[in-house]
């Protein structure tokens, strides 16, 4: 390997984020326990969530939205303002806790950005993002920051023309298989999969990936071998 870039994702792979959605959505549930039964009720928001992606986007912003869309849609329009305000709190909440680094992370930027150049490329909302990063205290470690609306092909194509490079030297290190592996490899760069515990739904694939660029690690500190 001849990289000379490595691109990090960022949540789940920098910083803790999909438990907050987790916990987030076991709340809501709870909320709705008069209406609605538990398993069916995560299965609605997540349809809602599915049905307001291409409009509202990923993050917590349109998190929140499709939590109040969902609680209206369930409860046939008779949702308690009581309950919406609590909803509204929960999306705050989120959008203002602490950011909580992915064990060894920092170490391992510090290590790397020794010799290559550093890039953090994510999804999301790009207000919340830039708050993470700024609370992180992370952004020192980067050459450059990409805040993509999606990770399809042709988002990385147009971030590797970007930093004016070739693919075949950038490396994209995350914690889905569908968002920062698949779309990497397809373009001919290569991808290093880091697990989180938790991953959400829409993020899942079952595909086993076989491909020489490809290599899945347990830790993010295994980087530092391989490069």
């Amino acid at each position: 390997m001849q990289i000379n870039t490595i691109a990090f994702d960022a949540d789940d792979t920098l910083w803790v984020n999909e438990t907050f959605f987790r916990d987030a959505e076991d709340q809501f549930c709870t909320l709705l326990n008069e209406y609605i039964s538990f398993e069916e009720c995560q299965k609605r928001l997540f349809e809602m969530e599915m049905r307001n992606l291409p409009m509202y986007g990923y993050g917590i912003k349109p998190f929140t939205l499709s939590l109040i869309e969902a609680a209206i849609e369930i409860t046939e329009g008779h949702l308690p303002i009581a309950i919406i305000n609590k909803l509204i709190a929960m999306g705050k909440e989120m959008l203002e806790a602490p950011v909580q680094l992915i064990n060894g992370i920092e170490e391992v930027l510090y290590t790397l950005s020794r010799k290559h150049k550093l890039v953090m490329a994510t999804k999301g909302d790009l207000l919340d993002q830039e708050r993470k990063l700024e609370k992180s205290g992370l952004a020192d470690y980067f050459h450059h920051i990409e805040v993509m609306s999606d990770k399809q092909p042709a988002n990385y194509k147009k971030l590797v023309k970007h930093l004016d490079i070739d693919p075949s030297s950038f490396l994209m290190v995350g914690n889905s298989l569908k968002s920062d592996i698949l779309p990497v490899l397809e373009i001919g760069a290569y991808a290093f999969h880091i697990p989180f515990h938790t991953t959400w739904i829409h993020e899942q694939v079952t595909e086993e990936v076989v491909h020489p660029n490809f290599k899945q690690l347990k830790t993010a500190q295994e980087l530092v071998d391989y490069i």
